[in-house]
């Protein structure tokens, strides 16, 4: 019996303006799939295009604009709930990390060797550090607040200048 392949799914993308640049969402049927900071429409469509090959992109910018609004009030006000459901998906170990960077207070940070070491898995920080560079929900799984041990910002997927203006929103000091 050949193999079962999943049927296509469709995403509907929508966009809201943000403090940032523009913030894009992506949802599936289950939830909130993808978010992305300061993309251009081009870039986003093509960076979909690759994470999600069999995926129908529509346009959903009347039918989900508020998803993309809450991710934009997420920037606004850091510490609010966010109550859409999310479509992560991911490893084992990267969900493991994720659930660990969704504890993490507004206005704190983590370094990449203390997210492994509440994983219990303290040899982990390279893994830890793929994770975050593998988070599809900007903001709303906040890789953000995580930093190099010294205090440096180190790698964001969506570029440094939003991870340093994320942090100084929550009141976090930039690094000296």
């Amino acid at each position: 019996m050949p193999p079962t392949v999943p049927a296509p799914e469709t995403l509907h993308t929508a966009v809201a303006p943000c403090p940032l640049g523009d913030v894009r969402v992506a949802v599936s049927p289950a939830g909130l799939r993808a978010v992305s900071l300061g993309t251009t429409e081009d870039a986003w469509r093509a960076d979909l295009c690759r994470r999600f090959p069999r995926a129908a992109l529509a346009d959903g910018q009347r039918t989900h604009r508020a998803w993309a609004d809450a991710v934009a009030a997420l920037i606004e006000a850091p510490g609010r709930d966010f109550a859409l459901p999310l479509d992560i998906r991911g490893t084992a170990f990267q969900q493991r990390v994720w659930a660990v960077l969704r504890t993490i207070p507004p206005g704190q940070t983590l370094g990449y060797g203390e997210v492994a070491r509440r994983l219990g898995a303290p040899r982990a920080t390279r893994a830890v550090a793929q994770a975050c560079g593998a988070n599809p929900l900007a903001v709303v799984i906040p890789c953000h607040r995580v930093i190099a041990s010294d205090g440096r910002l180190t790698g964001y997927r969506w570029g440094l200048e939003h991870k340093r203006a994320l942090l100084q929103r929550e009141g976090v000091p930039p690094p000296a």
